[in-house]
């Protein structure tokens, strides 16, 4: 298994985070405005983002932040959570989006930010496909294939508890470290056996020969919960609380109109992505979307005096993470109490 790149790129992370070093990718600023607007507010606002269709590009796509706001939103992407943990490291984004497994990893590497939100819990549309001419029938008889997965993702740490639930170590499979976009490369010209990846990827290999073998959803029941998780810097949070109540306004304004209106949530996500409207519906029906009413509930972020269960979750998270020698450390609970923060999601909604 290759887990050498994965340790260094986490301790290349922590440098980051101690140093507080770096600069924002594509504008060359190492803070988060580059001075500040009138009334309190950055310059402008860094968001980070993944191609994953939850409420983030409605949001992007409908100007929400722009026009709550009133000052330039600079919207990055990114791969993969990994990417965004170094991103936030070196001081280029403010806030954004990163998968749970990653946000544990982050906290254990001692990055400077809380979790304020909940784009999604993951259920189908993050999957584990391997090419039905392989005949292979379950996860077990994955030994000696070539799999693939972004390194330090969700869909890594889910390939990973999927691989060992089946009795095998990760030394019995091939993991190669691709993003999304090259795994569905890598799976045209044959080069990989099978891949645990999220849509749209996701969806390019079914249709072409790809067999599910576990889901997220399937992981989830058996207490492998995972999600794609907001974070904001910890600076940014104590300078901005109102821009950052803003941000989480926003997001659950997208939640609401994905209940009320579907079919122009789909179209929001559709022109963004660019997909058909069907396919968006489909891809987001494979997550499960919470509102900021749940979210400030015991079963997810809490609130600042009663945290809730998904610090939990992180702590178990990176116990896995750390038992499979990915991480240095595995924080207390305690630590994971702090940095899940449901104070800005509580607020929201009302």
């Amino acid at each position: 298994m290759r887990i050498t790149r994965i340790v260094a790129a986490a301790l290349a992370v922590l440098a980051l985070a101690v140093a507080g070093c770096g600069a924002s990718e594509g504008n060359g600023e190492s803070d988060s405005a580059g001075g500040e607007a009138s009334g309190g507010k950055p310059a402008k606002l860094r968001v980070a983002y993944q191609v994953i269709p939850n409420g983030a590009p409605i949001v992007k796509h409908e100007k929400w932040l722009e026009e709550a706001l009133g000052i330039p939103v600079e919207w990055n992407q990114f791969d993969s959570g990994a990417d965004v943990n170094r991103a936030v490291a070196s001081g280029s984004v403010d806030v954004g989006l990163a998968g749970s497994s990653p946000v544990a990893n982050g906290i254990a590497s001692g990055l400077p930010y809380k979790v304020a939100w909940i784009y999604d819990v993951i259920g189908d549309n993050e999957q584990l496909v391997v090419r039905s001419s392989e005949r292979v029938s379950d996860v077990a008889g994955l030994k000696g294939k070539k799999v693939a997965a972004p390194f330090g993702s969700t869909t890594h740490y889910s390939l990973l508890t999927a691989i060992t639930d089946a009795g095998l170590s990760p030394n019995d499979v091939e993991l190669v470290d691709l993003a999304p976009e090259d795994i569905v490369a890598a799976w045209q010209r044959d080069d990989i056996d099978a891949a645990y990846v999220w849509t749209p990827s996701l969806s390019k290999l079914k249709s072409d020969g790809g067999k599910v073998l576990v889901s997220s959803a399937e992981l989830a029941k058996q207490g492998k919960l995972t999600g794609d998780l907001g974070i904001v810097s910890n600076d940014f949070a104590e300078k901005y609380p109102d821009v950052v109540q803003t941000w989480i306004d926003q997001e659950n304004r997208a939640v609401e109109l994905y209940r009320s209106d579907p079919d122009k949530a789909a179209g929001a996500v559709a022109a963004e992505f660019e997909i058909s409207k069907s396919e968006a519906r489909s891809q987001m029906k494979d997550l499960i979307w919470l509102d900021a009413g749940q979210q400030a509930s015991a079963k997810y972020l809490g609130t600042p005096d009663a945290p809730g269960d998904l610090a939990k979750q992180l702590e178990t998270t990176a116990k896995f993470l750390k038992g499979q020698k990915l991480i240095d450390r595995d924080p207390s609970l305690d630590e994971f109490n702090k940095a899940v923060d449901g104070e800005w999601a509580s607020k929201a909604g009302g």
